[in-house]
This record gives C-alpha cells, sequence and structure tokens, in this order.
C-alpha cells in the first residue's frame, strides 16, 4: 500500500460528509489540503450534487475557507454534459428538471432548455422542484426520448432535520410513471469521470486517489476506474458496511487528516536517505 501512496500525484475529492457537513467545516479539512500542497500532490472537488453550479460551489468553498477556483470543480453536470456531446452530438434542446443554477450551467454550454419541443431529458437534483414540470417530464420521457440523469444518489446528506430527496428518488418517481424507463445515469460511479479528470491533469488512472464517504458512488468509483479507494468515516458509511463490501476499500480512515498523515507517511518511507 506505501508503495501507490507514495506514486499518487492527484486526489479526487468528494465534498460533502468528506471536507464539510453542510455549513460545518471539518477540523481536519484545511490541513489536509495545506499537507498535499507541502507533499506536490494535486487535487480536484467532484461532487454528484447538481443542485448548484460550478460557480456555486466555488462561492461556497471559499465561504468555508477553502480556496478554489473553477478550474478546481468537477461536478456530475460536466460529466452529463460531456456524455451529450460525445455521445448525442446533435442534440440542442433538452428539457432539464433542475435548479435555475444547474439550467444556466448547460445554457453557457450551449443548449437550451425546452419544454415544448426538446430532443433529450436530463434530470438532476432539483430542489425547485414542482408537479407540473415532473408531469412534463414524464410525458417526455414516455415518449421515448434520450433519457439521462446526472447521478444516482438518492439522499442528499445533511446535517438537518429533513430527508433531501436526491435525483435518484426523482427518477424512481419517474421510472414508476412512466413504464420502467430508465435513465443513462452519469456522475459518480461512472468511470468516465475519473478517466476525464485524469486526462485532464495529466496523470495516469493509477496515479490517483478518490476520496469520499460514500461506499456507492466514491469507492466504487475510484474502483470502476482503477484509482486508490478512499472511504473517509466522516460521513455516511460506516466501518462495518466498509467491512461488509466486497471488494473493500482501498483505505479506510476516520477523516482527511488521517489520511493526509498516512500520506507523508509513505513519502518519508520512499525518499532515500
Amino acid at each position: 500500500m506505501n508503495s501507490r501512496l507514495a506514486r499518487l500525484r492527484h486526489v479526487v475529492l468528494d465534498m460533502d460528509g468528506t471536507l464539510y457537513s453542510g455549513s460545518r467545516l471539518f477540523d481536519t479539512t484545511l490541513p489536509f489540503l495545506s499537507t498535499l500542497d507541502s507533499l506536490g500532490i494535486g487535487h480536484t472537488f467532484l461532487t454528484n450534487n447538481t443542485s448548484r453550479s460550478r460557480a456555486d460551489y466555488v462561492s461556497k468553498l471559499q465561504k468555508l475557507g477553502i480556496p478554489a477556483s473553477g478550474s478546481d470543480i468537477y461536478t456530475a453536470a460536466d460529466s452529463t454534459i460531456a456524455y451529450l456531446r460525445d455521445e448525442l452530438a446533435g442534440v440542442r434542446r433538452i428539457a432539464l428538471l433542475g435548479t435555475p443554477s444547474l439550467c444556466a450551467q448547460f445554457e453557457e454550454e450551449g443548449f437550451v432548455v425546452d419544454w415544448n419541443d426538446p430532443q433529450a431529458v436530463v434530470v438532476g437534483f432539483d430542489t425547485t422542484l414542482d408537479y407540473a414540470r415532473l408531469c412534463r417530464t414524464a410525458w417526455w420521457i414516455s415518449r421515448g426520448l434520450p433519457y439521462l440523469a446526472t447521478h444516482p444518489d438518492y439522499v442528499c446528506p445533511t446535517s438537518e432535520p429533513i430527508v433531501l430527496v436526491d435525483c435518484g428518488s426523482i427518477c424512481a418517481c419517474l421510472e414508476a410513471a412512466t413504464g420502467g424507463r430508465k435513465p443513462v445515469v452519469l456522475g459518480k460511479p461512472d468511470p468516465s469521470i475519473l478517466r476525464a479528470l485524469a486526462k485532464r491533469r495529466g496523470v495516469a488512472g493509477g496515479e490517483m486517489a478518490m476520496v469520499g464517504d460514500r461506499l456507492y458512488t466514491d469507492v466504487e468509483l475510484a474502483q470502476r476506474a482503477g484509482a486508490l479507494a478512499v472511504l473517509v468515516l466522516s460521513g455516511e458509511a460506516t466501518a462495518e458496511e466498509a467491512a461488509r463490501r466486497q471488494p473493500p476499500p482501498d483505505m479506510v480512515v476516520s477523516d482527511v487528516g488521517e489520511f493526509g498523515r498516512t500520506l507523508c507517511e509513505a513519502r518519508a518511507e520512499a525518499s532515500p536517505l
């Protein structure tokens, strides 16, 4: 394991549950990011949450005291846009079930949100969801249009006394209403995300680590893409759940601080005297 850690050149970081919870920054986050800088290891912030745009995340991270720019952020919306361009190149008009900021991101990339004559349907984490748009989305799905979901998460993590119904749950509703139609699901754990990031950052898959708090998105993504799978226990998954998973994560740590210390130890062990 230490030899793999010593080779790491880039760390991909989930955000909510890994670096912070809601609006609470974990004490270990800023020291960990400083550790990556001191070791010459790059990082990218990656999230499945498409209720916010890339600009929204830059603002949130900066308010929490985390240095970030747009180039540091990659979201499931970016992955969905890449899929549309690569696999559905003729599509420009989309019925998009998402927040205004998500709609704005797609429009900035040249797509038109069109509920009257769309060429494809895209469903995201819509915290502004209303019944009329949900029903209209079901209609277009039932007509057989190409159908994409930005990510598979059923709920969004929160420290508040509420369940935040996420994209996967919205799609489950639409599946029931449209005779069982399922979307092409982008976002974590689809391995194309890490492959695109590896190409963008100029590193090999084996030189990357994916760090997150969910087994079925973060860990599975790393395993499918050939990256180091690091599970933190500061969010959703428990040590017991990690122990039951087959194959297990490469590493299970209490938080990013423990991962940072392990990285330092591996680099020190690998360095010549």
